[in-house]
């Protein structure tokens, strides 16, 4: 269970920060680490030395340039958030992502990504709304800021109490495979373009219309099965829209 959970770092501004999360993750049993668009040279001698005999995972953390790079293959998103937003999101405490996750990575496709935002102004709306779900590190509301090294290693210690507790009872059965990042992202672009062509939904005046339909979807969980049967019914309606029958990114059938 411990190898299909992904530590994803956005815009992280020092190298020792860098450090001390492989640190933290490697005392947990973490191995997977993504860095997404690192303001910094994510391997110095400080990021070496903060990571304390880790260095290993800072040295094959995965670099790449945007979230939906680092999360496409994960099945349920969870970002780090410590600030209220105007459109309410799922909210978890780290305990209970803990319990959430046996059955979550239960099969073999599944994967969990973390996400964690900038040391200064953490993560952006358009990238919390790209997540299932917020987990929210209940602190000391005087004193709430944490290090980004500690802020892992508390969701880190959950992930672990949880795996931990699965090796006491039996497996559950393995549902359908859910829906991939990727996947989702592939029918909230198709299911755009859709409500536009029917005049349903009209950029000059979202509402949040969008923003809602990717809460209300993400809450849902879909399997990838579910997700094609979506991707079906959008690509009839597009044949019956003038000019929208030909369109080359629809892909319900992969």
């Amino acid at each position: 269970m411990l190898d299909r959970i992904r530590i994803v770092l956005i815009g992280t501004s020092h190298p020792g920060n860098i450090g001390g999360v492989a640190r933290a993750m490697h005392n947990m049993g973490l191995a997977d680490l993504a860095l997404v668009a690192p303001r910094c040279v994510p391997v110095t001698a400080d990021s070496v030395s903060r990571a304390s005999g880790a260095d290993h995972l800072v040295n094959a953390a995965r670099v790449v340039e945007t979230l939906e790079e680092a999360v496409a293959d994960c099945t349920l998103v969870v970002g780090a958030s410590a600030r209220s937003r105007t459109l309410p999101w799922p909210m978890i405490t780290p305990r209970e992502l803990g319990v959430r996750l046996p059955k979550e990575l239960a099969g073999e496709a599944a994967r969990l990504a973390l996400v964690f935002g900038r040391e200064d102004s953490g993560l952006t709306n358009a990238e919390l709304q790209r997540c299932h779900a917020h987990v929210h590190i209940p602190t000391n509301p005087d004193f709430s800021s944490l290090n980004l090294a500690a802020a892992v290693q508390v969701l880190a210690y959950e992930c672990r109490l949880a795996w931990l507790a699965g090796q006491e009872t039996p497996d559950e059965e393995p549902g359908q495979p859910l829906a991939t990042h990727e996947e989702l992202e592939h029918y909230f672009a198709h299911l755009e373009r859709t409500l536009i062509a029917i005049g349903f939904h009209d950029p000059a005046m979202p509402r949040q219309l969008m923003a809602r339909l990717r809460r209300f979807t993400l809450r849902a969980r879909p399997e990838r099965m579910e997700l094609n049967i979506l991707r079906g019914i959008l690509s009839e309606t597009d044949k019956r829209v003038p000019g929208q029958g030909d369109d080359k990114d629809h892909r319900h059938g992969e």
